[in-house]
Parts: C-alpha cells; structure tokens; sequence
C-alpha cells in the first residue's frame, strides 16, 4: 500500500466538487496549504515551517533507501500485567487505526547505502507511550546492533511510558538504557532523533542516550508533559520544552529540518563510522 496519503477522485462526486482534503489548515500559522505540495514538501508548512506530525510509514519512505526495510520482532505478545479496564480494547483499536502491531517500529534498512538499525515510534498509538513491547523491541534492535556492529538510527515520539503496565513500564527506562550502554561499549554509533513530542520515561532513557542528538524544528520535549506541568504548577521559562531551547543549552546536539534530516543521517554516520572503526 502507499506510505503517503494518496486522493482519489470520488466516483460519484460531481466534477465542480472541491475534494475535502485538498487543503491541509497549518497548527502553526493556520494558513490553509496545498495538500499535494505540502505532501511534496514532506509536510512542513511553506509558510511558517511548522513540521506536521508524520505516520511510522511515512517517516519510513522518507527516511530508509526503497525497498531496503526489514522489520522485525513482530510478533511480541501483548501484556496485561494489571488487568487494566479497557486496555486490550484500546490496544485493538489502536492497531487497527494505525496498522502498527506496538507503539514502535523496528528492523533494519540501509540509509543512503548505509546499513543501519532503525527504529521509528509512533505517537497515534496510545500516544507513543512505553510498555513492555517498546522497551523489548528497542533492547533487542540495539542488542542486535551491537552483536553485528551496525549502527542505530531511533526517531523518539512519545508522551512517556503506559501507566496501563506500572512498574513493568517504568522498568523499561533501565533496559533500554543499558541497550544502549551496549552500542556505547561496542563503539557502534547511535542516533537519536527527537520528532514531536518526546516526553516522560522515553526522554529519560534511551531518547536522550544518542552519541549524536538531533531533533526537527519546533519539537517539543522534556521530562514532565504540559499536563503534568499544569497540574503541579510547576514554574518554567517560556520555551523551555523545544527543540531550539534544549540546542541553545546543549542538551541535543543539532536541529535539523526534515527535507535535510536524510542527508544529514548520511552524513553523520559515515563520519561516525570512520571515527569509530565500525564496519559494514
């Protein structure tokens, strides 16, 4: 199936009928833009540059060499440890909103010819939140790396972990993290790239772990979400949570727009590859 959203003309639609998604509102300037040339843009806005939200398919075209993606660690069993109201329900119908079996895609792909392990979160299911299966399915990627040598690639997107699975969740932070600690070990390069948003346990861990940190424009990011902050009344500069103000005071290493984040990938791994002795 396409990655990118595709219009069809309606069969029964009069041919004087402006097709309803054929303009896209902007979040951040609220003009209303072209879809086909927003889409052809990778969807950031021409007017303001605001950078829409993506799908796990289509970060996935825009960011792996065609073709090239193999996914694994699949068929991961669901966990209940709490026999939580609702939750398999609201797992099922996360599934079939997003086509994604978990909140993350793993596997492996090649990055301009590079070979890489990437992993690709996604926010629309249960809002990116970490449960065992993501903590499982990052520590193995990275296990895996670091036993073959490859290098990381992990697009974070995330409202921190599953308060559905407790504990189990909150254990995730020290296992993903010592995954990383294993590339570090290693000397087998990982990169982290944080989309918005990027919250709670995932930027506590494995997110904010990278050798090289890059985040698109305007990402939002930090330990405690809004929520949490405007329910403890909690004071915080004006722009603290983004990815400008996290670059400015050297948490992340660089923000990189999205029509260069592929190049920039590229870029960044061979250099680190050579500096590191890693190999193919």
């Amino acid at each position: 199936m396409p990655l990118f959203r595709r219009r069809k003309k309606e069969k029964n639609r009069p041919a004087d009928e402006i097709p309803p998604d054929l303009w896209e509102e902007c979040p951040g300037c609220r003009q209303l833009l072209y879809a086909r040339e927003l889409e052809d843009e990778l969807w950031v806005c021409s007017k303001c540059g605001h950078h829409f939200r993506l799908t796990v398919w289509q970060r996935l075209e825009m960011t792996a060499d065609p073709g090239s993606f193999e996914e694994s660690d699949n068929d991961l069993p669901l966990v209940d440890p709490l026999e939580f109201p609702e939750y398999l329900s609201k797992t099922q119908a996360a599934r079939e909103k997003t086509g994604m079996r978990e909140a993350v895609l793993t596997g492996s792909c090649r990055i301009r010819g590079i070979p890489v392990g990437l992993g690709i979160m996604d926010l629309a299911f249960i809002g990116g939140s970490m449960g065992w299966v993501v903590g499982e399915k990052v520590t193995r990627l990275m296990e895996q790396c670091a036993r073959f040598r490859r290098p990381v690639v992990m697009f974070c997107a995330s409202g921190g972990a599953r308060m559905q699975e407790s504990l189990v969740s909150l254990m995730q932070m020290a296992k993903t993290s010592g995954a990383a600690g294993k590339l570090a070990e290693a000397r087998v390069p990982y990169l982290s790239v944080l989309t918005d948003p990027t919250y709670g346990g995932v930027m506590a861990s494995f997110a904010f772990l990278g050798d090289v940190i890059l985040a698109e424009p305007g990402a939002a990011m930090g330990f405690a979400g809004p929520r949490v902050v405007e329910v403890t009344k909690m004071k915080m500069p004006p722009g603290v949570q983004t990815a400008e103000f996290q670059h400015a005071h050297g948490m992340i290493d660089i923000v990189v727009p999205r029509t260069q984040m592929r190049e920039t990938l590229a870029l960044i791994l061979r250099w680190c590859m050579t500096e590191r002795g890693a190999t193919h």
